[in-house]
């Protein structure tokens, strides 16, 4: 991507556009020569926090995805009796 120059409004304020899509915020740190560098982040719900803690578990999910895309998929019938309504 070649360097695209930006100008502040009258706030200060630089509109990133699209580079902003899946972004909840950025981490912004200033060199010692003033550059600027913004880190991007995205902020998760904390109950599903765990999946990323848990390093096989999310290695697991990762690869049930990737069988999905691939067409590796197999009918498991209703899993309607593992249902608790009372989870919110």
């Amino acid at each position: 991507m070649l360097p695209k120059m930006v100008r502040p409004d009258a706030k200060g304020r630089i509109t990133l556009g699209h580079l902003a899509d899946g972004v909840s915020g950025y981490m912004v740190t200033e060199t010692k020569d003033h550059r600027i560098i913004l880190k991007p982040y995205v902020e998760i719900l904390a109950n599903e926090k765990w999946l990323l803690d848990n390093k096989h578990a999310l290695k697991q999910v990762s690869q049930g995805l990737k069988d999905a895309a691939a067409g590796r998929v197999s009918e498991k019938g209703s899993f309607a009796k593992f249902v608790d309504d009372d989870i919110e």
